[in-house]
């Protein structure tokens, strides 16, 4: 069981609260949305839940460990791409990532560069970096940006692979009516606030 406690959270950047006093707690096997329009907070909140960036203020807890004290994450984002990332931590294998590559719609054996991927091919595998070494906490920002219809049917199908192995799944989406379809609670914040939280059938 994965369990994030986040406490009194504020970030202040150039005299501006991008984040103001948020309180939250989020648990394993439960897709969290968050929820707001640009400028709201959520790419910022994620990046803090990270640990890409330190709050000014408050504190955020995984499993009883304090992040940026406690606790340090390793963030992550063609299958030599993939293996670079994965020897950061040596958890997955050649296997991993070719099954991972396959999940996600790209072939393992494709010899590309990625400067030749197109966006969704790059957000394809982006969403690969996120999910390939099994982690108890997925953070996926805006995943379905730039891919197709088919792209999206793939993310959900993920997201909810995700969430059935265990995993603690926080979710931001533009598309409202896909984000409630896919969370099972939403966060709504507006100007670094959160202002509303839905559950369950609420949402």
């Amino acid at each position: 069981m994965t369990e994030i406690t986040i406490q009194n959270l504020s970030k202040i950047i150039k005299g501006n609260a991008v984040i103001q006093d948020v309180s939250m707690n989020l648990r394993s096997g439960v897709i969290y949305g968050f929820k707001g329009i640009n400028g709201s907070g959520k790419t910022m909140l994620m990046r803090l839940i990270c640990g890409l960036i330190r709050p000014t203020e408050g504190e955020i807890r995984i499993n009883g460990k304090t992040l940026g004290k406690d606790l340090s994450l390793d963030s992550c984002s063609g299958f030599q791409n993939l293996k670079i990332l994965a020897s950061i931590r040596s958890v997955a294998t050649d296997d991993d990532i070719r099954a991972t590559l396959s999940r996600v719609g790209l072939h393992p054996d494709d010899r590309k560069k990625y400067r030749k991927y197109s966006l969704g091919m790059k957000q394809r595998l982006g969403i690969a970096a996120a999910i390939m070494e099994k982690p108890d906490i997925v953070i996926l920002d805006e995943p379905t940006n730039s891919l197709d219809s088919d792209g999206v049917t793939l993310v959900k199908q993920i997201v909810q692979e995700e969430k059935a192995r265990g995993a603690l799944v926080i979710l931001s989406c533009h598309d409202g009516a896909l984000l409630e379809g896919l969370s099972d609670e939403i966060f709504l914040l507006e100007r670094g606030r959160l202002t509303e939280h839905t559950v369950g059938d609420e949402v």
